[in-house]
């Protein structure tokens, strides 16, 4: 299962109720569960004390009990997210792009913002939010000054969006269809936009297939794999 782009804000957000659902009902009979960023709103270290923190860490600890492998990929909300949440979630953070075998193929995963190359201006941003040097100076200030930063860049982040047309703020084909060709895989699947599709791409002589997953709107949503690999679209409700 893949799932990406929750933006939980509140243990009591109802978006926040449906993956604890999930992670009871649905989730336990999977095998793997891959969650491709973004889980989070905001997340500014492994030392909050925020209670959503440890709600949702405790019920992927729950799930890996029952023998489901975890794995997460950070994203642009929570790529602070650390090794201590990781060991408390009992969850394998994987690099940005990953490989992963389903059903005896190669697939790529990504949270997605690597694509959107055309948005320069997110894309230097990007760069300096994923710079060692940069978080570690970032995670030695004091938890509230690291909240207000959050706030304040999530409130840049929207007016930022507002100025962007829709093919500016979405993944840029090229970038995609070389990154595909650079590791031999005709199937990426990633988050990050919040348009949930399945894209055709020509690599020249073969095609691939692009899957996003959706955010979560009122509804949640997985991406489900069978045994052959097929994957298919399932809502989730509270």
């Amino acid at each position: 299962m893949f799932i990406s782009d929750l933006h939980l804000k509140s243990e009591d957000d109802v978006h926040t109720r449906i993956l604890l659902r999930f992670l009871r009902e649905e989730a336990p009979g999977a095998g793997r569960l891959f969650v491709l960023g973004d889980l989070f709103e905001a997340y500014v270290g492994d030392d909050d004390g925020d209670p959503l923190l440890a709600v949702v860490a405790d019920a992927l600890h729950a799930l890996a009990a029952m023998d489901v492998e975890i794995a997460f990929v950070h994203g642009n909300r929570d790529f602070l997210l650390g090794k201590a949440f990781a060991d408390r979630a009992n969850m394998l953070l994987l690099p940005d792009p990953c490989v992963i075998d389903l059903a005896g193929k190669p697939v790529l995963l990504s949270h997605g913002d690597r694509y959107c190359t055309d948005d320069r201006e997110y894309m230097r941003w990007r760069a300096q939010m994923r710079d060692r040097d940069w978080q570690s100076g970032f995670l030695g200030q004091p938890l509230a000054a690291r909240k207000a930063f959050a706030e304040r860049a999530r409130a840049a982040s929207a007016e930022h969006q507002k100025d962007l047309s829709a093919g500016i703020s979405d993944v840029n084909a090229a970038t995609v269809e070389g990154e595909l060709r650079l590791f031999g895989i005709d199937t990426l699947i990633h988050g990050h936009t919040h348009r949930p599709a399945c894209h055709q791409h020509d690599l020249g002589g073969s095609m691939a297939r692009r899957w996003v997953l959706s955010d979560w709107r009122g509804h949640g949503e997985a991406l489900v794999a069978d045994e052959r690999g097929t994957l298919s679209r399932v809502s989730l409700f509270a």
